[in-house]
């Protein structure tokens, strides 16, 4: 129950947000910001491709190992590419899109219960570096994570279990990034929204489900913080279980 909960709010929050225009514009800007950073970012680290891959391995003499040598220039080619996505996702986090889904969650908050809770009001400054602060735990600490699973998949037989696991744990942080935005809003402490995610965890890895299909992903991620929050009133605040 929980699991399939996850994945209809993903797709409730995306339809609601093609029906309202503030929700659609902010959205578009999301999608449209990660991915000009994420090409740019590729651009500027495949630049120095052919420098890496020379410290790496460099072209053999050899023709008959220049076919292998070929292979792990492509493989590397495509590490860079999936760095330099990591990295736009933090980089749009840090500089744009953590404002964009604060108030896109801001908005269908006003829209589902014409108001929103705080706990206190928070100088727009001041707030403004504290949603900065919870992105520290909230997104890089995860992304650090994965990335030390995909390191340990690469150099032991346990690649093929670890590539599963690490993809779905990246769903799941994505989706708490989004789920997050209401409790952190409400300035509530980071353990006990940490417990909350561990709480509603199979919620967590339905929502999340949608952030591995491609081509999708980037859609459903841009549209993400509309879903979480229609969730969090929903079931959190309506005192529904998930």
């Amino acid at each position: 129950m929980n699991l399939f909960s996850g994945i209809s709010y993903n797709f409730r929050g995306l339809k609601l947000a093609v029906k309202t225009p503030g929700l659609l514009v902010l959205g578009l800007v999301r999608l449209v910001i990660i991915v000009v950073v994420t090409l740019v970012t590729a651009a500027f680290i495949l630049e120095y491709h052919q420098e890496i891959l020379n410290l790496i391995w460099g072209r053999p003499e050899s023709a008959w190992l220049v076919w292998l040598w070929r292979l792990v220039s492509w493989l590397v080619a495509l590490l860079l590419v999936g760095l330099s996505a990591v990295l736009s996702f933090l980089i749009s986090q840090f500089l744009f899109s953590v404002i964009i889904m604060d108030a896109m969650s801001r908005i269908t908050e006003q829209r589902l219960t014409g108001g929103q809770k705080e706990s206190r009001h928070v100088p727009w400054l001041k707030y403004f570096f504290y949603l900065l602060r919870q992105e520290i735990p909230r997104a890089v600490i995860p992304v650090m994570i994965l990335l030390l699973l995909m390191i340990v998949g690469w150099f032991t037989p346990l690649s093929p279990v670890l590539t599963v696991i690490s993809s779905l744990a990246a769903g799941i942080f994505l989706a708490w990034d989004n789920t997050d935005l209401v409790p952190a809003r409400r300035l509530e402490p980071f353990g006990s929204r940490f417990k909350f995610l561990l709480r509603n965890f199979n919620f967590h890895l339905g929502f999340g489900l949608w952030f591995l299909i491609p081509g999708l992903n980037i859609i459903f991620l841009s549209f993400a913080p509309v879903g979480a929050t229609l969730f969090y009133v929903e079931r959190i605040d309506g005192k529904i279980e998930p």
